[in-house]
């Protein structure tokens, strides 16, 4: 017996492989397929079925294509009612890999057609959970995204999502493994650890959601409390999860058109494309196409690009670092971004060599920055999340989360300069990149972030402990 998770940090997702006597199956595969093919061959072995375990909303499965390249049906839970050729187990049905078993757990309540399935071996002993969204290490999944679905109330899933984890999961040994389909920086939990693979029993003593004693109203006031909005794309994501998508090598094919400046510039000019500049936040501060937006490839890329473009039919043009126009358009399209149209062949220094205009975003270390608030008092930003900015931040500082920072655009200054800053730089270029591209132009980044101003000695509030925070 084989199990792999392959886990995917951009993303905070878990895929998961089972081989057993030359067979396997996948669990919530990427939209790439081609680990998981390549790995059956070099086993010897034969992708015999494709599980999955909700429709996702964060990021674009591979089932389609996977079922299709290896004709191995896909699975999924009670009430799944996917536009494809699927299987629709029934809640308790067994399917068999080698001498494995793997069985259906229905666990509505993140979706309702939300499904765990347990792993049993040789000897039919319960080995682990593939527990989804249902239960992570630390939390379990919110139970909001799927209310329009369902016709059901945020709470009326909660209550759901209770019993689920009630009579299908806690009864489960102690020793049974976990393994979820998220770990932290999913926005598909509130509060989830660090760590991706767990026990039941190791839930059972650290997970608020688990305590012996909750009941059900305690756990619905818990989970749903500080609920921030989804992002914007989710819905879209969960529609071609459960509609089917364009095989994302015609998505690469299409998005690896390389285009000279003449005809980037040309192309920006006569569609209603979006220029993503990919490249890293000192490279994007130094020089960058006027109006483009930053979102680093070495950053969270995947849900920032989710979170703040949205529209998943949004046409794209790349400035990526030499060579890393396939991974960007890999990476945006397992979120389902597969409108991208070009790329800036040579990237920013050929558009700088053809005379193109450019524009930059000031940026000043965190040294230079305190010498200018204990001179003047001046307005100061904040974009990390909240939680963040209420356990510490600067005196007089406003907080402007990147998340929702098209809400706040009335509050930054346009008549003086101001100062914005995130966590360690990534964030506030994001932010600079926006407000420069709604034509707000008066801002200076800190270089470093909070992390270099507390090192600078600038006065910060006294830390709360995020985890006491509600």
């Amino acid at each position: 017996m084989q199990i792999e998770q392959i886990y995917t940090g951009c993303l905070a997702q878990g895929a998961y492989y089972i081989e057993s006597q030359g067979e396997v199956a996948i669990i919530d595969p990427l939209r790439e397929i081609t680990p998981y093919v390549n790995r059956a061959k070099l086993d010897n072995a034969k992708i015999k079925y494709i599980f999955e375990t909700h429709f996702h909303a964060d990021f674009v499965s591979g089932h389609v294509t996977l079922s299709k390249e290896t004709g191995a049906p896909i699975i999924y839970g009670p009430n799944a009612e996917p536009s494809f050729d699927a299987i629709i187990a029934t809640d308790g049905q067994e399917f068999t890999v080698g001498v494995l078993t793997i069985k259906v757990l229905h666990t509505p309540g993140h979706t309702m057609e939300s499904t765990s399935y347990l792993l049993r071996d040789h000897n039919g002993k319960d080995h682990a959970v593939f527990s989804g969204d249902t239960l992570f290490l630390g939390d379990v999944g919110r139970p909001d995204l799927a209310q329009k679905a369902a016709d059901m109330t945020q709470e009326q899933l909660a209550e759901t999502l209770y019993d689920s984890l009630r009579t299908k999961i806690m009864p489960l040994g102690d020793d049974v493994i976990v393994y979820p389909a998220h770990g932290a920086g999913s926005a598909c939990g509130k509060n989830l650890s660090k760590e991706t693979v767990g026990t039941i029993g190791g839930q059972k003593e650290t997970n608020y959601a688990l305590r012996a004693n909750m009941t059900k109203q305690e756990f619905v006031k818990e989970v749903t409390d500080g609920l921030l909005p989804p992002p914007q794309y989710f819905p879209l994501n969960v529609k071609m999860n459960k509609e089917g998508y364009e095989d994302i090598d015609a998505v690469i094919k299409r998005g690896t058109r390389a285009l000279t400046p003449e005809a980037f510039e040309v192309a920006a000019n006569e569609t209603d494309a979006l220029i993503l500049d990919v490249r890293s936040q000192e490279e994007f501060a130094e020089g960058h196409i006027p109006r483009s937006i930053f979102i680093g490839i070495d950053g969270g890329f995947a849900p920032w690009v989710g979170a703040l473009i949205g529209d998943v039919q949004q046409p794209i043009l790349l400035v990526t670092p030499e060579g890393r126009q396939e991974e960007t358009i890999t990476r945006l399209s397992r979120v389902g971004f597969d409108n991208t149209i070009g790329y800036l062949e040579g990237g920013f220094m050929a558009w700088k060599k053809a005379a193109k205009e450019y524009d930059s975003v000031s940026s000043i270390p965190a040294a230079r920055f305190k010498e200018i608030i204990e001179k003047e008092e001046t307005p100061i930003f904040d974009v990390r999340k909240n939680g963040e900015f209420t356990s510490e931040h600067i005196n007089k500082a406003h907080n402007t989360p990147l998340d929702f920072i098209n809400d706040h655009l009335p509050e930054f200054p346009s008549d003086k300069t101001f100062y914005v800053h995130c966590a360690g730089g990534y964030r506030s270029m994001i932010a600079a990149s926006i407000l420069k591209s709604r034509g707000i132009h008066n801002l200076i980044d800190v270089a470093g972030g909070f992390k270099s101003i507390k090192e600078a000695g600038i006065p910060v509030t006294n830390y709360v402990c995020p985890s006491t925070l509600k």
